[in-house]
C-alpha cells in the first residue's frame, strides 16, 4: 500500500509542512505524522484526503503517485483523476457486427456536433453507419471521419479519413497525423506536436501553411485518432 508515501509526496509538493497539512484536513499533526509513518487512517479520514488531493481512494491507495509524470501529476492538480496505470487515457464505446469484429463507424459532417456529446453513447454510436476494411491490421479500433476545409491538403474537402484509436497520449511522435476530438472545438484533423510533458497542451499544425499552428490544451481534448487512410466515396447520410 502506497499511502504513506503517497500522502507525504502529495504533502511537500505543495510545500505544506505536517502542521499545515493537519490543520487543512482538521487532524493533529501528532496524527498525520503517524499516517505517514504506515499507521492505517480510518476510512473517513482516507476520504477527507482523497478530496482533498483530487484523487480517488483507489489511486491514493494502490499506485506509487511518485512515478507519474509531471503532465499527470499536473492533470491530478486540475482536478482530473487520471489512470495512473497508464493503460488507457480514455474509454472507448464500439460496436461489433454478428460475427462479433469492430466495425468502422462513420462520422459524416453533419453528426460531428452530436459526436462530441454523443462518443461515449452506445445508441449514438450505432446510429452511425458502418463497414469494413479488410486490409487494415485487426488489432486496432478503427473509426472514420469526413473532413471539412482543405488545411490538410493533399487530403481535400469532404475526404473520410480512417483512424486507429490512441490510447495513450504520451506516445504520439511528432508529426503524426490525427483527428483530434475536441470539447469546444469540434473535430479537427491536423498534424500533432506532442507538449504534454512540458507544457500539457499539443500543437497542431495543419499542411496548408495559409492556416497557423495553435496550442490546445490537453484538458480541452476528448479523443485521439491516428490517421491510417482516406477516400473519397459517398454514402447515403441519414444522421440527425
Amino acid at each position: 500500500m502506497f499511502f504513506p508515501d503517497n500522502i507525504k509526496f502529495l504533502r511537500k509538493r505543495k510545500k505544506l509542512s505536517q502542521a499545515d497539512l493537519a490543520r487543512q484536513l482538521d487532524l493533529t499533526r501528532t496524527t498525520l505524522a503517524g499516517y505517514e509513518k504506515n499507521i492505517q487512517p480510518p476510512f473517513k479520514v482516507l476520504i477527507k484526503f482523497a478530496e482533498y488531493f483530487n484523487l480517488s481512494i483507489d489511486a491514493l491507495v494502490r499506485y506509487n503517485l511518485q512515478a507519474l509524470s509531471e503532465f499527470q501529476l499536473s492533470q491530478i492538480e486540475d482536478g482530473f483523476d487520471v489512470d495512473v496505470t497508464g493503460k488507457k487515457l480514455r474509454l472507448l464505446t464500439i460496436s461489433v457486427n454478428n460475427e462479433g469484429n469492430e466495425n468502422i463507424e462513420m462520422v459524416p459532417v453533419k453528426a460531428q456536433a452530436g459526436y462530441t456529446n454523443g462518443y461515449g453513447d452506445l445508441d449514438f454510436i450505432e446510429s452511425l453507419e458502418k463497414f469494413t476494411l479488410p486490409f487494415l491490421p485487426k488489432n486496432k479500433t478503427y473509426r472514420t471521419f469526413q473532413i471539412q476545409g482543405n488545411s490538410m491538403l493533399p487530403v481535400p474537402e469532404g475526404s473520410w479519413v480512417t483512424c486507429s484509436y490512441i490510447e495513450n497520449w504520451k506516445n504520439i511522435k511528432n508529426g503524426t497525423p490525427c483527428i483530434i476530438v475536441t470539447q469546444d472545438d469540434g473535430i479537427v484533423f491536423k498534424v500533432i506536436y506532442n507538449q504534454l510533458e512540458e507544457k500539457q497542451n499539443l500543437l497542431l499544425v495543419s499542411t496548408n501553411r495559409e492556416y497557423k499552428p495553435y496550442e490546445l490544451p490537453a484538458k480541452n481534448v476528448v479523443e485521439i485518432w491516428k490517421f491510417e487512410t482516406y477516400n473519397r466515396f459517398e454514402i447515403e447520410e441519414n444522421q440527425t
